[in-house]
């Protein structure tokens, strides 16, 4: 059932996605009398699963999810079909229409991604608001649990006050600012000191395939006690709160584990956080360990609740969202830049991370949630506009290189050349491509 979510939400925002993109061509190229010879979501390679002929486009849905496309007459493109190009050029072609024109439309879909972003992120911040964990309110550090940033020195407790010099206002900021950082400001027993991280910190990350990295530290609460478990005639129930093993004080898990070390093979006073009372329990440690309990995760409401860390939400009337909406946008677009600096610069190691289309399957949670798939669906959004303008011959981007050099030369390429400029970036894509989903397949099976 799990991937039946998962694998649903995927489909469904990729389908948006190319679609959207698709049309933000199809639209100015109609606007300029431009002939649209097919509008698919998918590929169609040698057949299709769905197509239907309206005026002189054809819309369809091919059977290869790697993406989708619109055929513009009188335009090479990835379908590579080169016929047209050796008659002479039609009023409804592509190459026929002044180049200003070709320009809007090939900006078209990158236009369509970034504006689908601010649309998304000023509904969502219009009918959601915006909840955010205020770092001054981390009275007790953050949780650390990486090695790698541990030898870094990191640790358990330390609160993240200044990443580069740029302070710090929201723990939602600090694991991919610190990812990216070098110089990182922290406070430890009241003493502010700064961590410089090495220049293969995020390689290391990579290469380490740990799970966790920096996060709220978190209590430790009961989630189940197995009908097998040792403890259960206990009397520990589902929503216990964990808080204290005799005279040592267990506010969080990372107190917790480490503490059932000292106390292993013997029994303890469990003190117990109980709808918001403290009583004793008497609970059984093994030899390794362990209490023979399930133990999970909670809510920011319940956080709240138990007092462990104090929220703050901003609500936003609808046009008081639309700034909002436009600097998250401008925010994103500008991490994701950043990832691709870092990507490009092998020491950092950031190639390693980088992920293809089970990556981005495994964004999306097995559970549903619309707050989560149009957060999802807004990155995703951005992404494939900054991808789409990267100047690959085969890509938005390439065109609209080429375009500008007609633009500001005078000089139009030929035919010819654009053909093999093409076929380059294609070749370029797959490498890509290939790299992309060889990174997935190559940590599915060694991690």
């Amino acid at each position: 059932m799990d991937f039946v979510i998962k694998i649903s939400q995927f489909l469904m925002s990729l389908s948006l996605l190319i679609i959207l993109h698709e049309l933000g061509h199809f639209i100015p190229a109609k606007l300029f009398k431009t002939r649209v010879e097919k509008f698919y979501l998918f590929f169609d390679v040698k057949y299709s699963l769905f197509k239907k002929k309206i005026g002189e486009t054809v819309y369809g849905i091919g059977w290869l999810p790697l993406g989708g496309y619109v055929k513009i007459s009188g335009m090479i493109d990835e379908s590579m079909d080169t016929e047209q190009l050796k008659e002479e050029p039609q009023p409804w072609e592509f190459r026929s229409k002044p180049a200003w024109q070709r320009l809007i439309i090939m900006l078209g879909g990158v236009t369509v991604n970034f504006l689908l972003a601010v649309l998304i992120y000023i509904g969502m911040s219009y009918y959601y608001g915006d909840k955010y964990l205020p770092v001054e309110n981390i009275k007790d550090g953050l949780e650390i649990e990486s090695v790698v940033a541990n030898n870094a020195g990191l640790k358990t407790g330390d609160n993240i006050v200044a990443i580069d010099g740029e302070k710090v206002t929201r723990f939602n900021e600090i694991p991919e600012k610190v990812l990216f950082g070098k110089n990182i400001t922290i406070e430890r027993q009241g003493r502010d000191s700064t961590v410089t991280l090495p220049q293969d910190f995020l390689a290391k990350m990579i290469d380490s395939k740990e799970r966790g990295f920096i996060s709220k530290r978190m209590p430790f609460v009961i989630a189940k006690v197995p009908d097998t478990s040792f403890n259960k005639n206990s009397g520990l129930r589902k929503g216990d709160v964990i808080v204290g093993l005799d005279s040592i004080n267990t506010k969080y898990i990372d107190q917790v584990i480490p503490t059932l070390s000292k106390f292993k093979g013997q029994k303890v006073k469990a003190h117990v956080l109980r709808n918001g009372e403290t009583i004793n329990v008497p609970l059984k440690i093994s030899d390794n360990a362990k209490l023979g309990v399930v133990y999970g995760s909670i809510t920011d409401d319940n956080l709240e609740k138990l007092g462990y860390y104090q929220f703050e939400t901003k609500k936003y009337s609808f046009l008081e969202a639309i700034p909002v909406g436009i600097k998250l946008t401008g925010d994103q677009i500008t991490s994701y830049l950043k990832q691709f600096k870092a990507i490009f610069t092998p020491s950092t190691g950031a190639y390693k991370g980088v992920g293809g289309f089970y990556a981005i399957f495994n964004i999306f949670p097995a559970f549903w949630s619309w707050a989560n798939f149009w957060s999802i669906t807004a990155f995703l959004s951005i992404m494939l506009g900054v991808l789409n303008l990267l100047p690959i011959p085969a890509l938005d981007g390439g065109h609209v290189m080429f375009l500008l050099y007609e633009m500001i030369s005078g000089r139009k390429p030929g035919d010819k050349f654009m053909e093999y400029a093409q076929m380059v970036g294609f070749f370029i894509l797959i490498a890509l491509v290939l790299f992309a989903n060889g990174n997935d397949i190559y940590k599915a099976i060694f991690s």
